[in-house]
């Protein structure tokens, strides 16, 4: 039995040394920082190390809860999550649906590059241009809505607007790309399927609704189970170069917070203790989206 085992191993030892890279990768950069979550319980003291350390329970967490900052910054890591996931996840199916409409190849493919080389552009470069188009004397959302009377506003530094330009750039940068995995399902029906919805006198939107779309329900629960798992999960870098003192009321969240708190600070337990605190609110909803998914549609992570 071990010698058959061996060789099968041996027999694809080509796939075992393609795997052996990012299975490294995740030990490196994911499984041994994990010793470093005792921190989030110690009073860390660089010149004691970890371990030595003393040992202060869920004091920093009590901390965080019993802080006058703590819904605020909650709030403002789940409504922006929630907000993207409404707008943002939709989108890139009802694309890949209508890109696998349109029957000129050339056609598709020129709209599938046209949206999504944006998710190549660097996240400083999209926030500069949010800054330029945002600008209240020359910036082009400015000058558009000029035409209509609306005064000249600087959206980067109002509150209210922080969001919906965050989601709304995320949206035009990474429609495309995220499109991309329900265009290749699409692609791989069986086209004899919609020739027998035209002969049997279906129109494009019926067979969209019972063909198209059904076939894209089982890739699109797993991606919004992953989604929803980790919703308290922001896009930290993005968010931080978009940050300003004028709207920090809205634009402070949990990723920033550990960020200010851990290195500009040096509070290094309290900021564990928050991220800590944030991927085990993910790691709950991504056990709990994925049971409801099962039971709903019959798929799911595992």
């Amino acid at each position: 039995m071990k010698k058959s085992l061996a060789k099968q191993i041996w027999s694809k030892r080509g796939l075992f040394l393609l795997m052996l890279l990012p299975i490294m990768w995740y030990i490196v950069f994911k499984y041994i920082p994990m010793y470093g979550v005792q921190l989030a319980f110690r009073r860390y003291n660089p010149s004691l190390g970890i371990t030595k350390s003393p040992w202060v329970g869920l004091k920093y967490f009590k901390q965080f809860f019993n802080s006058y900052y703590f819904k605020d910054i909650l709030w403002n890591t789940v409504s922006l999550s929630l907000y993207q996931l409404v707008v943002g996840f939709p989108l890139p199916i009802i694309l890949a649906l209508m890109i696998n409409e349109v029957h000129s190849r050339k056609y598709q493919k020129f709209v599938q590059n046209v949206t999504y080389i944006p998710h190549f552009l660097s996240v400083v470069v999209v926030v500069s241009m949010l800054n330029l188009f945002c600008d209240p004397t020359y910036g082009i959302f400015n000058k558009f809505l000029g035409l209509f009377g609306v005064a000249a506003v600087d959206y980067m530094a109002k509150p209210g607007a922080f969001q919906t330009l965050y989601v709304f750039s995320n949206v035009w940068q990474n429609m495309g790309f995220n499109a991309i995995i329900y265009i290749a399902v699409l692609s791989s029906l069986d086209q004899d399927m919609y020739e027998a919805a035209t002969i049997d006198g279906c129109s494009r939107f019926k067979q969209v609704l019972y063909i198209s779309l059904p076939a894209l329900v089982p890739t699109i629960m797993t991606l919004l189970v992953m989604r929803l798992g980790s919703i308290m999960n922001v896009g930290f870098e993005k968010v931080l170069l978009m940050q300003n003192p004028v709207n920090m009321s809205k634009s402070n969240i949990i990723a920033t917070f550990v960020y200010t708190n851990g290195i500009q600070k040096g509070e290094f337990s309290y900021s564990t203790a928050i991220g800590l605190f944030n991927s085990l609110i993910n790691f709950i909803l991504l056990f709990t989206t994925n049971r409801l998914s099962k039971k709903l549609t019959g798929s799911g992570l595992w």
